[in-house]
């Protein structure tokens, strides 16, 4: 009977160590190791790959953002702010409906296929808003002229990106809305075009954010 409560503490007690000592070593010294690696060697990345202006953080370079003016008296669907570079559509978007307590954007595509009538007319809407909207005076824009990007959305619905051609096609309109030369806001899209990843990876594409943030400081240099 002895010999049986005494292997029983011990095996409790060889328990009790490897307990303590898994839990030392992947709930504390595992996870400090891979901070201190992460805060190392990629301390953007970690921290939420974060853009700053005038010392304040405005955002991540990863997350889309929409540029809308306030809500008007009876309206549903806030307008664009046209002053600003738009990104891409966030129709797949969702709502939250499970904790209403919390106003929380859900991410996700549309899931409609290429023939729904549905994104049909989604897509023909937003053509026709881009031309409207990016038609000024002296530069008319033509429905051929739409990059796809502009009037679909991404798989998340919060692609931070636009491609070159979207960027480029609203340089008139946010140059007549700011009071800025075209010559002049066209090198801000230049300046702000990154290349294939590695040279061969995706495609060339413009940080909405980050174009907009630069066309904020050029406007306050005006």
């Amino acid at each position: 009977m002895n010999n049986s409560v005494t292997n029983t503490a011990r095996l409790l007690g060889a328990g009790l160590r490897a307990l303590l000592v898994l839990t030392l070593v992947t709930g504390v010294l595992y996870p400090l190791a891979v901070t201190g690696i992460a805060q190392g060697l990629f301390r953007d990345q970690a921290n939420g790959s974060q853009i700053t202006a005038n010392g304040a953080v405005v955002g991540s370079s990863l997350i889309g953002q929409s540029y809308r003016l306030p809500l008007k008296k009876g309206q549903q669907t806030p307008e664009a702010d046209l002053k600003w570079f738009q990104g891409r559509p966030a129709n797949g978007l969702g709502s939250n409906s499970l904790n209403t307590q919390y106003k929380l954007i859900l991410s996700g595509a549309t899931n409609l296929s290429a023939d729904s009538k549905v994104l049909i007319k989604q897509v023909r809407d937003a053509k026709a808003a881009v031309v409207k909207d990016n038609s000024v005076p002296g530069h008319t824009v033509r429905p051929a002229d739409v990059p796809a990007d502009a009037v679909t959305s991404s798989g998340s619905g919060l692609d931070p990106d636009i491609s070159p051609a979207y960027a480029e096609l609203q340089v008139h309109r946010v140059a007549a809305k700011n009071g800025l030369p075209v010559a002049q806001v066209d090198r801000l899209v230049e300046d702000h075009t990154s290349g294939r990843t590695l040279g061969f990876i995706g495609e060339p594409r413009v940080n909405v954010l980050e174009l907009n943030v630069a066309l904020k400081g050029l406007v306050a240099k005006h």
